[in-house]
């Protein structure tokens, strides 16, 4: 809910105090037309982080159990079959995603002298993990499975105890193979049990429990915003919940809403059209010029040169946007951090 204070003065009968607050209705027309906190325009750079399971392999991209069972690329299988024993599981990899060395402080101290001013973590990308020891991901999460830590509560501590950037989420809307999800998209989503069960779920509790500053939606593909529930849970995002006042959102919530609705725009990938708009945007790109997750292979032709990492921040926010930059870590935390 979003009040506002208007003061008028009488000479004769003092000050009068009227405060008019707003509530927004879970419909576009009303949603998009909140203002943007200020904070999140006078930002300018954030870090976005993209650590989980998919970081062990480390091959290719972090949309490795995909490509490995979902598009069967032959240089995925080949990969397991010559590093892997026969029958081993993309869930076996969780095991081994240990974050040993994951020490959150140490990178909010490499954030804030990047000249940062925001921090967007990935809570849960399109395998499903959970980050933090979710009520509606049994077993596969990190408290779990794996680092057996809350990874997503242990950074919000660091980023707010040890500096002044703001903390953001990253959720993925839909998962490959949850069979919920594919069994709602069999049915071309006129059902929605894996919507009520397990992602709006895992969004109010993210907010609830991690007030974050900023929830970045992405995974909306084929199903649009009346099957994910994304107005109604803006409507409670903007007037009920704990960050009521000061969260920001992106655009991506469902088939229908990339670069139409939303708090700012970020609309594709490594979006930069080169001129002012009209619309609050975002440029999220990656320092690996191939893959959005640490991959192990990666040599330095294959990460943007300063040159080229400089010009975009420039380009970026002389037009208006702010600038995203992704970092890819390994399994084992701050020990393989690239910034």
């Amino acid at each position: 809910m979003g009040c506002q204070i208007y003061v008028y003065l009488f000479l004769t009968l003092g000050i009068v105090l009227f405060v008019h607050c707003v509530r927004y209705e879970p419909t576009w027309k009303s949603l998009d037309s909140r203002p943007l906190p200020e904070w999140y325009d006078q930002s300018k750079i954030g870090i976005f982080i993209h650590w989980g399971v998919f970081s062990v392999p480390s091959f290719g991209s972090e949309w490795f159990w995909y490509y490995w069972k979902g598009s069967k690329i032959r240089s995925y299988e080949m990969f397991m079959e010559e590093n892997y024993p026969p029958g081993f599981t993309y869930a076996d990899f969780a095991s081994q995603f240990h974050a040993e060395f994951y020490n959150p402080k140490k990178w909010v101290d490499i954030f804030k002298a990047s000249g940062a001013r925001y921090v967007v973590q990935v809570t849960k990308h399109h395998e499903g993990f959970t980050s933090w020891p979710s009520n509606h991901s049994f077993n596969w999460n990190a408290m779990a499975v794996g680092p057996n830590r809350d990874l997503v509560g242990e950074l919000a501590d660091a980023v707010r105890s040890n500096s002044d950037l703001h903390y953001g989420v990253y959720h993925s809307l839909f998962e490959w193979f949850n069979p919920l999800y594919n069994m709602d998209k069999a049915a071309n989503y006129t059902t929605n049990v894996y919507e009520q069960t397990k992602s709006s779920p895992e969004l109010y509790e993210l907010v609830k429990r991690y007030k974050p500053d900023i929830v970045w939606s992405d995974g909306q593909m084929g199903a649009d915003s009346n099957y994910w529930k994304s107005k109604e849970f803006l409507s409670w995002l903007y007037n009920d919940s704990p960050v009521k006042d000061r969260v920001v959102v992106n655009d991506r919530w469902g088939s229908e809403t990339k670069c139409k609705h939303g708090g700012y725009y970020t609309c594709r990938d490594r979006y930069n059209p080169g001129t002012l708009q009209k619309k609050k945007w975002e440029n999220c790109m990656t320092l690996d010029l191939h893959s959005w997750g640490y991959r192990r292979r990666a040599n330095i032709k294959d990460i943007i040169t300063i040159e080229n990492l400089i010009a975009t921040i420039v380009e970026t926010v002389s037009c208006g946007g702010n600038i995203l930059i992704n970092v890819e870590i390994y399994c084992r935390g701050i020990d393989d951090l690239v910034l």
